[in-house]
């Protein structure tokens, strides 16, 4: 009996734990559609807390400015010499970070920083209107916590939370790398990417815009110097490390490969090392793109995951359409908003 009552109370527990998990995602996802900027944080993990901060140079006061920038210096001075990152987010500067979106992941009890990615918000040009293109940006991780799952929420979290604040509507992403293990993790998870060794991988005319565009004005985003070249048919920067990132170049061998041999084999052909350079990646972030995140990187066992990819399959086929073609604000396919040039 007393086993049987034992079975009932930890049956209970974990039905309290997971309604206690569900109303904590609850919380985050309201928070993401009300905020003009978002300043979230969430339990990923156990004894893990993320927090997700958009344009920190422009919402945090200088205190606080400069404590997250200490975060991030911390979490790099565990794999790179001291100094080595001069350029971007670790520069402190005021007007580089209010176009940053920061996800710092930190341990629950001690407040200590283990990992971070900081993404970019690049305005280019596209058939002659602006354009947002969200950059992935950098990814750094304490070498004491990998392979503890970090990786979908370092590299897809933010993007997901971006794109549903957005009203769900397509968002452009770019991705500069020369790991293999980052370029096929794009590949796979974004739509329409282009460079990509899929066979449906097309550059198509808006891919070239937008490259040439964030070549002629954002390459200090991702640290790369006047000089570094740029090949249009590739998309590959030569000599890319020029421009303050120095420290991150890497060898082929020492580069983190992809469990998929065709992203490890295009980055090893198309990719000069031993010179430095780069693929410049462009794709978007679409409902498509959204549920295979979930049902590829979320882990599996996440009840919020599984009900977030519920609600994406409704929103793509019952409820998204008609809100978009009720908005008479913004551009839907064909349809032009009733006033103005709208985005």
């Amino acid at each position: 009996m007393a086993s049987f009552w034992g079975s009932i109370s930890a049956i209970a527990a974990r039905i309290r734990s997971g309604i206690g998990r569900l109303r904590s995602h609850a919380a985050f996802w309201w928070k993401a559609f009300q905020q003009p900027t978002i300043d979230l944080s969430l339990r990923t993990h156990a004894g893990l807390t993320t927090r997700i901060v958009e344009s920190p140079g422009l919402s945090l006061a200088q205190a606080d400015l400069d404590e997250l920038v200490s975060q991030l210096r911390t979490v790099a001075g565990k794999t790179l010499p001291a100094g080595s990152l001069t350029y971007g987010i670790f520069s402190g500067d005021r007007e580089k970070l209010s176009r940053a979106i920061v996800t710092l992941i930190s341990d629950e009890a001690t407040g200590h920083p283990i990992a971070f990615n900081a993404l970019s918000a690049m305005d280019v040009e596209l058939d002659g209107e602006r354009e947002q293109v969200t950059h992935l940006g950098l990814v750094m991780v304490d070498p004491e916590v990998q392979g503890q799952g970090l990786s979908w929420v370092l590299y897809g979290l933010t993007t997901l939370v971006l794109f549903a604040r957005d009203g769900l509507r397509p968002k452009w992403i770019s991705n500069v790398t020369q790991v293999p293990a980052v370029f096929g993790m794009v590949c796979e998870t974004f739509s329409d990417v282009f460079p990509s060794p899929r066979a449906d991988a097309r550059q198509s005319f808006a891919h070239l815009q937008l490259a040439r565009g964030i070549m002629r004005l954002h390459r200090a985003v991702f640290g790369v110097g006047d000089e570094a070249g740029f090949d249009e048919k590739r998309f590959v920067i030569t000599d890319a490390y020029t421009g303050g990132s120095d420290a991150l170049k890497k060898s082929y061998v020492v580069a983190p490969k992809h469990r998929d041999e065709q992203y490890n084999d295009f980055c090893a052909r198309e990719l000069n090392y031993v010179r430095g350079d780069d693929v410049l990646q462009l794709g978007r972030i679409d409902l498509a793109g959204a549920r295979r995140y979930l049902q590829r990187e979320v882990p599996t066992g996440s009840l919020p995951a599984l009900l977030a990819a519920s609600a994406v399959l409704a929103l793509q086929r019952l409820i998204l359409p008609v809100m978009h073609w009720m908005d008479d604000t913004r551009t839907f396919g064909t349809l032009r908003p009733r006033r103005g040039s709208g985005r």
